[in-house]
This record gives C-alpha cells, structure tokens and sequence, in this order.
C-alpha cells in the first residue's frame, strides 16, 4: 500500500483486523527523533517498526465548515445528524423515515420519535471511516466536519511496555503486516519479574540494562553483570539465608542454609536487666555470671557485684512495678535453695551479664537455628571444606542476626556454565533479553555463593528493613585532636599569618622596652595606691606625667612598626 499520513491510516483502520504491523516512512521525525509519549522518552527512526494492538477514541474535534470554529464535542454526545441526500442513501435506515429538511440535508431521526440521538462512535463508522460533511441542529445551522483523535497501543522493539501513540503524530507509515510474518517483536524482561512467571527455565538471556544502585555483594561475578554480558539461568534456588556480622572487624556476611561450617555456641552477653528478660524462653533456664558491678536504684536491690551467679526466674507484678525474679546463689546445681537469696531485679538497672554455658559441641546452621534463637553469638570452629578460603574459621566470633527467606535465582556466565552464583532479582534486578531456541540443561555448582560477603552502604540499607530493627549507619568517628591542645573545648580559630618568601625562618621580636619610672616622693620605686589618681599623689604634677606616657607611646609605636615589617597583617 502507499504510504499513508499515521491520523489517516488511523482514522480508517478497521479495529477487526488488529494487530496491524507499521513501518515508519518520513514526515518530521525523519532521521529520527526523541520525544515523549506518555511521559516516556521514544524514538522513532525512518524504518522502525510499530505493532498496532489496540485503538481507543481519545476526542472528537467538530469544526465548523462556514466559520472555520471549532470545538470538543464529549465522548458522550447524542444528536439529530444529517448529510446530502444524494450521499446517505447508503445508510440511512429505511425505518428512520427520515424526510428532507430545508437545507438539502437528511436528518437520521430515531424511531418513534425518541429523542435520544446517535452515538459519535455510530456516525464515525460511517462511510467505511472517512470524513464526510454532517449536519447537527444542536452544534450549528451549517455543515461540520468531525476530526477524530486516538491514542493507538502499539509494541515496539526491545521495549518493555507498550507505547501509547497519538493518532495526530505527524508521520508516514504504511502497512507490512504480510512482508512481516516472521519478525518477532522481542520484549526486555526483569529478573524479578522471571519470579512470577512460568518461564521455562534452563534459559539463556542476555543483559540489557545491569543493576542500578550501590553494590549488593563484594564478589566479582556482580561486577560483570554489565551490559552486553550473557547469562544462563537454571532455575530458583531453594536455599535460605542468614545475615551475619564479625564485630572484631566491622565485616558483614550472608551466609547460605548450603554452608558447610561447623558453629560453636558462645555465651551471650547482656548489657542491662531489660535484655535478659528479652532472652526469657519458657521451659529453659537462664543463668548468668555477673561481670560489673551494679546497683539498684534508690537502694531497693542489694547491690550486684562481679563473679555472682544469677539464675532468671520470670517477672513479678505489672506496669511500673515490674520487677524480674532471681536467685543468687554459688551457681552449683546441687546448692540448696536456703544458702542464696531471692532478688526483684528493676527493669532499668544497668549492668554487665553474661550467660554461663557450656555447651562444646558443634553445630551445622540449621542444627544451630533450631536450638537458638536468633540473635546470637557463635564461633566457626569447623571452615567449610568446599571453599578455597573460609574467612570465617579465622574470626573470634560471629554474630548471627535474622534469617532471610529471599528468592534467589541460580544463574551461570554462558562461558563459564559450570561456575554458578546465586542472584537476588530484589535486590540486583537487571533487564534482560530472553534468547529463543533450546539451551542444553546444566547443573552448575554454586559455591560462590555459599557464602556472600555484604558491602557496609547494603548491610544497613538490609537490616533497616528487618522488622523491629530500625538500624542506622554508625555515625563517622570524630576528628584526632592535635596534640597540646584541650580536647573538651572548642577554640577559635587563630588569625594565620602569611608565610615569608624566604625559605628562612622569621627573626624573633624584639624585647619590648621598660617603662619608666614614674617620680614620686620615694624615689622611682615609691609604691602607688591603686585607687587614687596621679596627679593626686603628692609631690607629683601633670606636666612630667604626661611627658612620661608620651615617651612610653613612641616606644611603643616603634616597637609595632618593627613587628609590622616582620609579620605583615
């Protein structure tokens, strides 16, 4: 067909037959140009294909053919429309017994003289879509024209989401739906969005977009997820995870239900009497051993001292009379109750605990989640004998945080199939390509990712989410004070003085004169009363007293004139 402005082609597109295939021929994004549709950058380039999906009546645009006015008629209206007699013989019900009017023109009246009109989309479907000349009495006494606006959906290469066209866009297309059979219009896909589908998987993708935002994992497998680079991906995962912290170190880990280390339970520690009954668990006991010394607030505790040993009991009483039950005994199981004391523990005393265990035995991750609850501390005895390098059988002690039940995908570089990782779509979503044809299955090995190392900017951006930890980033640490100066004030900023030009340093100052003695009746070194005035003091007059001050100023003044030649302000 010839090529065809977009509102005509358009306006006479039969909706039947969608989805229709366009290519772009010219018109004033010839070449190419970037605009905005919907809100959404699009280019549109000379060739460039559109897939028509559906056409939907945006407005109406009625123009006046005698005063060249127009106006938007609402999607809604009804009326009384006409046309030449000679040109609505084709349409014009033979029921409607439509008679001539005055003006040459036939009005379609409803049967039995209903007054309700016809529809807009009932008159635009007139004439096999193509604009006529119409008459309505409600609009104008003259004939108009109706100018139809769409919005088309249409499917474009390599684009997620259908574009939404305007009818009026100025440009040429002409319609290849039957040269174009065989052209597949390829949609980019999320990784998060393979979760909810039933995306046959093994598949080979490739990487459109890689993962915005800061870095998830200090691995180098993230760092090649970049564009261009193709994946295979073999299915989900069905590992859980375990957010961990090494407090010696600052390091934060995710540590995978697959890991193979063995764990050592270590003695918890309790900073205040509000932890240990957060720790309470029924049908276990807690016992403790006190590490500092600590006193009940106004005397109603006797005072905790170190090396007691503790055993929780429960809570007695309510609101803000709750109290926590202890008993401070020897610690040995066979002492008898009589030899220690009950105590009522405030909720508010601060101290230092620690839970006495001893517990030698090692445990795998899952043994270990099942016999403790979460927070905890651990110690990796035993390093997982599949990683080349376990930095964790080399920390002093590992805290283990939450566990995460996060979808992972198992996923392998398709030149290296057989060295998988595990990727998280939530956290590193990509946009990618889905490739077509089979792709041999595999079963990789995901080692890597048994173990994850977390970047610090990620870990507090995750553990801000876990439910009641609102956890911020630790605040930066204070500057170092320079030495000899006070680290509790603050002082003001000292006025520096230019360096001089020399490579030498700076000649000291002079030493200031000394003043003159004042006369008195004494002798020059007569005592002065520091409150009386000079010219009151015997034997004294103002002349030589002025004549004093006058030689100290000029000295004085030398004095600064030499400092200003040295130091320039």
């Amino acid at each position: 067909m010839e090529p065809l402005s977009f509102q005509k082609y358009i306006c006479s597109l039969d909706p039947t037959t969608l989805p229709r295939v366009l290519r772009i021929c010219s018109g004033i994004y010839f070449q190419g140009s970037v605009y905005e549709i919907s809100g959404n950058e699009c280019c549109l380039s000379t060739g460039d294909l559109l897939k028509v999906m559906a056409v939907e009546l945006q407005k109406v645009v009625c123009e006046d053919t005698e005063t060249g006015q127009t106006m938007e008629l609402p999607l809604t209206f009804k009326g009384e429309w006409g046309c030449p007699a000679p040109a609505c013989t084709s349409w014009v019900p033979s029921s409607s017994g439509g008679p001539f009017s005055p003006h040459g023109l036939t009005l379609v009246i409803p049967q039995d003289g209903e007054q309700q009109g016809v529809a807009l989309q009932q008159v635009l479907g007139w004439w096999d879509r193509q604009p006529q000349l119409l008459l309505c009495p409600a609009i104008s006494p003259h004939a108009l024209l109706l100018h139809p606006i769409y919005e088309v959906h249409a499917a474009m290469h390599l684009r997620r989401d259908l574009v939404k066209v305007p009818s009026t866009l100025e440009v040429d297309v002409e319609d290849v739906t039957e040269e174009t059979q065989h052209v597949r219009f390829a949609r980019p896909l999320l990784l998060s969005e393979m979760l909810g589908m039933e995306a046959p998987m093994p598949a080979q993708a490739e990487i459109l977009e890689g993962p915005a935002g800061p870095a998830v994992f200090q691995s180098a497998w993230e760092r090649r997820l970049r564009r261009g680079q193709r994946l295979q991906l073999h299915g989900c995962s069905r590992s859980w995870r375990v957010l961990a912290s090494a407090p010696s170190s600052g390091r934060h880990f995710l540590l995978s239900s697959a890991y193979q280390g063995r764990f050592r339970r270590r003695p918890r520690r309790f900073a205040a009497v509000r932890e240990l009954v957060a720790a309470l668990e029924p049908g276990r006991r807690l016992r403790l051993v006190v590490t500092q010394d600590c006193v009940g607030r106004a005397g109603d505790v006797a005072p905790l001292a170190v090396g007691d040993r503790l055993e929780v009991r429960g809570l007695q009483g309510s609101g803000s009379d709750t109290r926590l039950l202890c008993y401070r005994g020897g610690g040995e199981e066979d002492e008898k109750e009589e030899e220690g004391e009950e105590l009522l523990l405030s909720l508010d005393v601060r101290g230092g605990f620690v839970q006495e265990a001893s517990d030698s035995k090692k445990y795998r991750l899952a043994e270990l989640l099942q016999r403790q609850p979460l927070p905890c501390e651990v110690r990796v005895v035993t390093a997982d004998p599949a990683l080349e390098r376990d930095p964790l059988a080399a920390l002093p002690t590992l805290q283990l945080e939450a566990r995460l039940d996060q979808p992972f995908l198992v996923g392998s570089f398709c030149e290296e199939p057989q060295e998988g990782f595990e990727i998280p779509p939530r956290w590193l979503d990509l946009s990618i390509l889905l490739s077509e044809g089979p792709v041999r299955p595999l079963a990789p090995c995901p080692l890597r990712s048994r173990l994850e190392e977390l970047t610090e900017a990620f870990y507090y951006r995750l553990l801000a989410q876990l439910p009641g930890s609102p956890a911020a980033p630790p605040p930066r640490p204070p500057k170092p004070a320079r030495s000899g100066t006070d680290l509790g004030r603050s002082r003001p900023a000292a006025r520096r003085c230019p360096a001089p030009v020399s490579g030498r340093s700076a000649p000291p100052l002079p030493p200031l004169p000394p003043l003159p003695p004042l006369p008195g009746p004494h002798g020059p070194s007569a005592p002065r009363h520091a409150g009386c005035a000079l010219s009151s003091l015997p034997g004294t007059d103002s002349e030589s007293t002025e004549r004093d001050y006058e030689t100290v100023d000029d000295s004085m003044q030398k004095t600064i004139h030499k400092m200003q030649a040295v130091f320039p302000f």
